[in-house]
């Protein structure tokens, strides 16, 4: 007789765990997630508000920056709360419907990022490289073609993926071992083949963002390339500034992804569970949270626009 456990049936719910082997300490871990939700919260509506709010500041550089600040206040606010229920109140149950459009959201707002990461540094590239048609290249008709481009690019990657999770029939196993629901988490509790999931999930990883990463690679090779032959060290050093940001944004999102990513499928048994699921949560968390600091930090206009509306409160209130 089969075992119940490996019984086809379509789950009501699906459990969420947290992190496995370190629920005793969901609470202490809670603690650094909420602050840093806080953060991320806070950092992007006052980042998007400021770029929004100041007419100075409605050039490329900065629409492409309130896209990303857009995106990553959906990426965390999709993930994060949910993760506190089950961190504070044990609450894991989800839904199979909630589940699937969890897992769709978080890979679909991750490929439109990768997108934009992209546009930013094309966006880098013609103002370095080729800054006399930057204002004829870049604009605003041709900002918002790019955007759409990749939110509709992740969107035709995506739905197969939330197709080939339906199609799927699952065992009598419905605890999912992490504390948000992602494609290969949810394919991995089916009874049936997942094959397909797998083969379709790293070609999609290794054709889409494989070949972002390219492309954001070749034009900081020729940024750097024109950075270095400009022939004064304080026009090199403000080149240099300008992208600085960037490349810390694109090293944030890529690193902790691309880790994540080869590990959860290639990484065994080598990398204990609870240190791959600790990592996929910062995932979500942390980047949203260090962009506005770093733009903050390095972008003098958006540090003065910051100031200048944080003193026109202060002297409102008075």
């Amino acid at each position: 007789m089969a075992d119940v456990n490996d019984t086809a049936f379509r789950p009501g719910t699906f459990l969420l765990v947290g992190i496995p082997g370190l629920e005793k300490f969901h609470l202490w871990i809670s603690l650094p997630f909420f602050s840093m939700y806080i953060f991320a919260l806070l950092g992007n509506l006052v980042l998007l508000f400021t770029i929004v709010r100041e007419q100075s500041l409605h050039k490329p550089m900065y629409l492409f920056l309130s896209a990303l600040t857009l995106a990553d206040l959906l990426l965390s606010t999709t993930t994060v709360p949910r993760m506190l229920a089950i961190f504070w109140f044990r609450v894991g149950d989800i839904s199979l419907g909630a589940c699937i459009a969890q897992a769709f959201l978080v890979h679909f707002i991750f490929f439109a990022e990768s997108g934009i990461l992209v546009a930013m540094a094309f966006d880098r590239y013609v103002a370095i490289c080729n800054p006399l048609r930057y204002v004829t290249l870049l604009t605003h008709s041709v900002i918002w073609r790019l955007e759409l481009a990749a939110v509709v690019r992740s969107f035709c990657l995506i739905l197969p993926i939330f197709q080939l999770l339906l199609r799927l029939s699952y065992c009598r196993n419905r605890v999912i071992p992490h504390s948000y629901c992602e494609h290969m988490g949810v394919a991995r509790l089916a009874c049936t083949s997942i094959k397909v999931n797998v083969v379709y999930g790293l070609t999609v990883i290794l054709l889409s963002v494989g070949v972002d990463v390219v492309l954001i690679a070749v034009s900081y090779g020729l940024i750097l390339r024109a950075v270095f032959q400009l022939p004064s060290a304080g026009a090199r050093r403000k080149a240099m500034s300008t992208c600085s940001s960037h490349l810390c944004i694109i090293l944030l999102f890529y690193t902790p992804a691309f880790f994540s990513f080869f590990t959860h499928r290639f990484g065994g048994h080598s990398i204990p569970r609870h240190v791959h699921i600790l990592l996929a949560c910062l995932y979500v968390v942390v980047p949203p949270m260090l962009n506005p600091i770093i733009y903050g930090v390095n972008n003098k206009q958006i540090r003065e626009t910051v100031m200048s509306m944080l003193s026109w409160m202060g002297n409102r209130r008075n």
